[in-house]
């Protein structure tokens, strides 16, 4: 969900486990959790991977979000505290700062954690369970295209602050939902660029 790894990226069990400290057998059930909720592909024992989305799975996530996270917006608008509106626009700042300074991997984190606080002030732990297996699918591909797609990553941040704010739900989800539609613009062109890609090779085999 942060960006750490890619699309295609291979995972290697013995060095993910030193890399974390620990021994393969919790670093293999991990991955074998991972593999259930669609977050990594085993091809084989050896052959562990980041998949990357397919056209039609990233727009089925991407609707589901559409709804979930519409109504998570409009939630949270109608519930949010002075305090927990202080913590959004700290993260927004704080996302900012990181992409004025060029560090993608943190805006990344920042973006997702800013997305899933929605879902914690709206108080609906159900529907953010939904979202982090969705984002677990959905997070490598938002964070491989995040430094290059620019503004459009961010900017409906401020309608759906400005939204909560004056505690109107209709307006927080209609930004959110103008959020998540907007930037799937980037993300469809980097799945039809793998999938041209793919096609030469599977010619050449």
């Amino acid at each position: 969900m942060k960006g750490a790894f890619k699309p295609n990226d291979r995972l290697k069990i013995r060095d993910l486990a030193e890399r974390l400290g620990t021994s393969v057998t919790p670093v293999r059930d991990a991955i074998l959790r991972l593999v259930q909720d669609q977050a990594l592909v085993l091809r084989s024992p050896r052959d562990i991977r980041v998949p990357m989305l397919t056209r039609a799975a990233y727009l089925e996530i991407r609707d589901i979000r559409v709804n979930l996270e519409g109504l998570a917006a409009a939630r949270a608008a109608e519930k949010a505290t002075p305090a927990q509106i202080e913590q959004l626009e700290a993260l927004l700042t704080r996302n900012e700062e990181a992409m004025a300074v060029g560090n993608t991997p943190l805006a990344t984190e920042l973006n997702q954690i800013f997305h899933f606080k929605l879902a914690e002030i709206a108080d609906m732990p159900v529907l953010g369970d939904i979202l982090r297996r969705l984002w677990l699918q959905m997070g490598p591909l938002i964070a491989d295209v995040y430094g290059g797609a620019g503004r459009m990553m961010i900017d409906h941040h401020y309608p759906l602050m400005d939204a909560i704010r004056r505690h109107d739900a209709p307006a927080a989800a209609i930004a959110i939902q103008a959020d998540i539609l907007l930037a799937s613009g980037p993300i469809l062109e980097r799945i039809d660029a793998a999938a041209s890609a793919r096609v030469p090779e599977a010619l050449a085999s």
